[in-house]
């Protein structure tokens, strides 16, 4: 059944940024598709959001595999009628070893994740948004602070983060003829279950181990839903939100 109302995909929606912002879209007003390797916590996310009175719709997705990625922009499509929103988030790291120790599996299980998957759900929003009435829509990427500067012990992750500054400014540009904005948010430090390890100690550039402070997530929600609440004229394109005091500016 078709919607009139906006619609939004978020990636990774199942845990941490990616469920506190596909809340806060629903509380925004906007139908969301949740997508996620895994149905369960789509589906907590999903009841979680029931208070809003907001349609949902959870379909598990592996992002690096392009058959399932075309499952769930047609599943959107079936459901929904259009796509106005596509927040690209899901992503992974490797374990914090030295580089050369790193297999070649483990980068490329970063790399499909957080590279990939964010250009085959990028393909699927264009081809659907350039089609729709009213045409055009909003793509946000989750950037990171790993976009700009590095951890030590990070090559996969901030080689893929690097390079998605790379596909947002990409995607801006192609997207013009077709009414599409593509904006990043870079985020440093938000508490969930990835930076949990972050209260007792992170290793520093200067190979010291240090606590380093974190912020709610939903502050990195209220900005998702800015950026999505501006008219397709206007757009964010870069936004770094961070814990304050986090070791960033400087990198101390």
């Amino acid at each position: 059944m078709a919607s009139t109302e906006k619609v939004a995909l978020v990636t990774g929606a199942g845990t941490g940024v990616g469920r506190a912002v596909s809340l806060a879209l629903l509380e925004a007003g906007y139908s969301v598709v949740l997508a996620g390797r895994r149905r369960e916590p789509l589906e907590e996310t999903a009841a979680q959001g029931a208070r809003f009175g907001r349609p949902t719709l959870a379909v598990p997705t592996d992002i690096g595999d392009p058959a399932s990625v075309e499952a769930l922009f047609a599943k959107t499509k079936e459901t929904f009628g259009r796509l106005d929103l596509l927040f690209n988030n899901a992503g992974t790291g490797a374990p914090a070893i030295p580089l050369e120790e790193l297999t070649f599996d483990q980068w490329k299980m970063v790399v499909d994740a957080n590279l990939t998957g964010a250009f085959l759900c990028t393909q699927g929003a264009f081809r659907l948004m350039k089609d729709q009435q009213p045409r055009g829509g909003r793509i946000i990427n989750n950037g990171s602070i790993s976009a700009t500067t590095p951890r030590p012990n990070s090559a996969p992750y901030t080689a893929t983060k690097h390079a998605i500054t790379g596909l947002t400014k990409s995607t801006s540009l192609d997207g013009r003829k077709y009414d599409i904005a593509c904006g990043q948010i870079d985020i440093g430090n938000a508490a969930t279950d990835m930076t949990e390890r972050m209260k007792e100690g992170v290793q520093q550039a200067d190979g010291s181990f240090a606590p380093e402070p974190r912020m709610d997530p939903r502050h990195v929600a209220n900005a998702v839903v800015h950026m999505a609440s501006l008219p397709l004229e206007a757009n964010v394109l870069f936004m770094t939100v961070m814990a304050t005091k986090m070791p960033f500016v400087g990198r101390g």
